[in-house]
């Protein structure tokens, strides 16, 4: 069983009034929590990494509820997810898709009627590197107004044996969204996938 050890969590809030735009009547609310955690796996290939998924869903509960409370704790009011990862030079693109699981799963539990997919990013960067996580809706894959992605990062991480995982969400569309497609009016049943 790897452990994770946290060494730093961060929780970043933005609330946009317009982007070029009329200002909108209530801003749009995005947040990001990142966790750097030391990689048990860095510095050496390990041939099985799955179960070590399980021991990182305590990280994704804690970020998720961190962000629900960032956003103003209505979990109605949040209908975009994203989750993201950079994983330390010392370590493999497979130690960020251990995120996966624990933090999409977290999210949708938390929410708890999200259908949709959580978009992903992972990368290995250095030190001080940034991601941008990819937003979309969480009931329906093809809700144009919901595209979105939110830049993450600490400038002290990830250290080269260290991962940063990140969850994101936001509530409500661009603030000035006007490209169609399928409106969240619209959303059946078992829209997730399109």
């Amino acid at each position: 069983m790897p452990e994770f050890p946290i060494r730093k969590i961060a929780v970043l809030t933005e609330e946009i009034f317009h982007d070029g735009g009329p200002v909108a009547a209530a801003p749009r609310r995005r947040a990001a929590a990142v966790a750097l955690v030391k990689n048990p796996f860095a510095g050496r290939y390990v041939e099985e990494l799955q179960s070590a998924m399980d021991d990182l869903k305590p990280l994704g509960l804690l970020l998720t509820d961190k962000l629900i409370a960032a956003l103003g704790g209505d979990i109605k009011q949040i209908d975009a997810y994203g989750k993201g990862t950079i994983v330390g030079s010392s370590g493999e693109l497979e130690h960020g898709a251990l995120w996966h699981v624990p933090g999409g799963y977290a999210m949708r539990e938390r929410l708890g009627d999200a259908k949709a997919i959580v978009p992903s990013a992972t990368k290995v960067g250095a030190f001080g590197s940034r991601l941008d996580v990819p937003l979309g809706h969480t009931n329906a894959a093809y809700v144009r107004s919901h595209f979105d992605a939110m830049e993450v990062g600490l400038s002290d991480g990830p250290r080269a044996d260290e991962i940063l995982f990140c969850l994101a969400m936001s509530c409500g569309p661009r603030v000035h969204d006007r490209m169609g497609g399928l409106a969240v009016g619209d959303i059946k049943a078992w829209d997730g996938l399109r």
